[in-house]
């Protein structure tokens, strides 16, 4: 899935992907030849992951 259809299934801000991207908490998506993020499960999982330990 895009970058797009990550931050609309787990209720976040496509810049907020890329910022935990950079920051190191988000592992590095795989890339499509013309440039564009793919993201898996796992990205979901980690995403609502890290959104439920915001709220603690």
């Amino acid at each position: 899935m895009r970058i797009g259809q990550l931050a609309r299934s787990v209720g976040v801000d496509t810049q907020t992907i890329r910022f935990y991207e950079r920051e190191g908490l988000l592992p590095p998506p795989d890339r499509q030849d013309n440039g564009y993020r793919i993201y898996t499960e796992r990205h979901v999982e980690r995403l609502a992951f890290i959104r439920r330990c915001r709220i603690l």
